[in-house]
């Protein structure tokens, strides 16, 4: 079949031989929820052409995940919605949006679908249960199984060990990524495509597994009716291609002018606004990069030759867009980085060996302040500013950029042990951030404790040699009066 999904981003999962007496190929839809600018799907129809097959695409939600919640449910369903309206339409491409009800519901669903198939091409994502999800999946259907990496502008295996720091990564990405920004995927992977009708999806399967109708997709009651956390509420920000496309554009237009200078302020909106879409795969790095650059009318011959890691100058972009670009793939593929390739990277023994010891030197250290989980959960601490931080997390489903970062210092100083300050923070994450989950927001967390930083002085109580941050010092910076009166409790 013609490779224009680069090999390097395609994996066999298991040993099983293609079906080519199947009825159609699978796109088993996991962690790349969009149907644009998508290797995944492209590689799905490029195998359908090739096989001279239907396609049928699986977006599945279950309710049976960690911290699965109103909130994360009415994001996702949200671009299902769009995808069911998007397809209904194409004779050769069947959707099937599935909504699972109670955990379990879904079980063997999978199985009973890739029967009839001629092979099933999912998502390559590294973190939270997806890898386990693929793994079990692999070893209970009876055709192939291949992933496919559209996570980053870096292959994800194009980098053959874990990088201590962004700074390393940074020198690593500017002599190896250039030989990978051709090869882009293709905007529309479904646009003038000709595939065999297909005839339909077994009665049975239809009957177990129903198809969710665009009715309940988008209705705001379907998520009282599923096994969720419903203490975790929706949020105003709707999910789907859609709205992420009109962020990203009002993001180019209007705040990108300004956001080496202001993406740190509280009170400004200088941040892209892309990173819960970015998570849930509604919007791709790829088209992200390809509007930045189309802006900036650049062009490959703009790079720098110098390879020795600056965050300045190497891209040949406006101050504006480097910042953004070290944000975007830097620091978002480096969290890849270290996923994809250390199954521990959200456990406390995965920190640098320097920061461990510091921080076990100084365990002991008496706390001033002590607040347990539901103390921080409910925003009750003695600072103005984190509980401003923790109630924009619990309404809005995010945190401003820099002040994750304090939120974060904070806990470490007032919690009984950094192991109990990285599961309080985990926890808190996971729960309520759109986006978190995610490698990138692993990589905050743990840059708390040390991660991808050094070693600073003075020697501090609690944090050792851990970077310190407090209110006080963030208050001198920058201005938060306002966002403190906005969100406080």
């Amino acid at each position: 079949m013609p490779n224009s999904v680069p090999k390097i981003r395609v994996r066999k999962i298991n040993d099983t031989e293609i079906q080519s007496n199947g009825d159609y190929v699978l796109y088993w839809m996991i962690a790349y929820r969009r149907i644009k600018w998508n290797f995944s799907l492209q590689r799905a129809v490029e195998w359908a052409l090739e096989l001279k097959k239907p396609l049928v695409i699986l977006e599945a939600l279950r309710c049976g995940y960690p911290w699965a919640s109103d909130r994360i449910h009415r994001f996702i369903m949200d671009g299902m919605a769009q995808h069911a309206r998007q397809l209904k339409a194409r004779k050769s491409v069947v959707y099937y949006p599935y909504l699972e009800k109670r955990p379990g519901d879904g079980k063997g669903f999978l199985k009973a679908l890739s029967k009839k198939a001629c092979l099933v091409v999912t998502d390559d994502y590294p973190c939270f249960f997806l890898p386990h999800m693929v793994a079990s999946a692999s070893r209970q259907i009876d055709v192939p199984i291949e992933t496919v990496d559209s996570c980053g502008l870096l292959p994800m295996r194009a980098a053959g060990q874990v990088f201590p720091t962004a700074y390393a990564f940074r020198r690593f990405l500017q002599k190896v990524l250039p030989k990978h920004l051709m090869d882009f995927p293709k905007p529309d992977p479904l646009k003038n495509i000709r595939l065999s009708p297909i005839e339909g999806i077994p009665s049975t399967i239809g009957k177990k597994w129903p198809k969710a109708s665009i009715s309940e997709l988008v209705d705001q009651k379907t998520v009282s009716r599923i096994n969720l956390d419903h203490d975790v509420s929706v949020v105003s920000l709707q999910g789907g291609t859609q709205p992420a496309e009109g962020i990203l554009q009002l993001f180019l237009e209007e705040r990108l002018p300004a956001y080496h200078e202001k993406h740190n302020e509280p009170e400004e909106e200088g941040t892209s606004g892309l990173s819960p879409y970015l998570h849930f795969g509604h919007i791709s790095v790829y088209q992200v990069f390809h509007e930045l650059a189309e802006m900036e009318d650049w062009f490959f011959h703009r790079l720098s030759e110098n390879t020795k890691g600056s965050k300045k100058g190497w891209w040949g972009m406006s101050a504006a867009a480097e910042a953004f670009l070290d944000e975007l793939v830097t620091w978002r593929e480096l969290g890849l980085n270290m996923c994809w390739q250390w199954r521990n990277y959200d456990r406390y023994v995965s920190l640098p060996q320097w920061a461990r010891s510091t921080l076990e030197a100084h365990a002991g250290d008496e706390r001033p302040y002590r607040y347990g989980l539901k103390d921080f959960e409910k925003a009750k601490t003695h600072d103005p500013l984190w509980n401003a931080a923790q109630m924009q997390l619990f309404k809005e489903g995010k945190i401003h950029n820099y002040l994750r970062m304090l939120w974060g210092k904070k806990i470490l100083e007032w919690s009984d042990s950094p192991q109990k300050a990285l599961d309080i923070m985990i926890h808190l994450n996971n729960k309520y951030a759109l986006d978190g989950r995610d490698p990138n927001s692993y990589s905050g967390i743990f840059w708390i404790l040390g991660r991808y930083d050094r070693a600073w002085g003075p020697e501090r109580p609690i944090f050792g040699k851990i970077r310190y941050m407090s209110s006080k010092n963030t208050a001198r910076k920058f201005k938060v009066t306002k966002y403190i009166e906005k969100y406080s409790p």
